[in-house]
């Protein structure tokens, strides 16, 4: 049985002027799960008593995690109920709103994009 080394530190200086320029350059990224699932339509209902449902595209789908488009904003922590087509019926699922955003495309900024992370529960 070989002896563990043991776990060192790594002290990282952050002025030194290769990782500076490092991190400048991923700066301006806008990166989104979106491109990678095939987008669905849904309905979503805001609050957990809601009765009238909005328009929504769910973008994303993963564990207990979804991502929806809109065309409208979404408060962070508001609970939501959306409603997928699943067959000759629908499948509803509840979450809070996790993250929400504008969306940061250039058709997104053109078509008043707003997306939102939602944990679902």
């Amino acid at each position: 049985m070989t002896a563990r080394k043991p776990h060192t530190n790594n002290r990282v200086d952050w002025n030194d002027p290769r990782l500076q320029a490092l991190l400048r350059r991923s700066e301006e990224w806008k990166l989104d799960n979106r491109g990678t699932y095939e987008p669905r339509d849904v309905q979503v209902h805001l609050g957990w008593g809601a009765t009238t449902a909005r328009p929504a595209v769910l973008v994303w789908e993963r564990d207990q995690v979804m991502m929806l488009e809109t065309r409208f904003p979404i408060p962070m922590g508001e609970h939501v109920r959306v409603d997928v087509p699943k067959g000759d019926g629908m499948r509803s699922l509840w979450g809070i709103v996790a993250e929400s955003r504008e969306g940061f495309r250039a058709e997104d900024r053109a078509n008043g994009v707003h997306l939102h992370w939602l944990h679902l529960r």
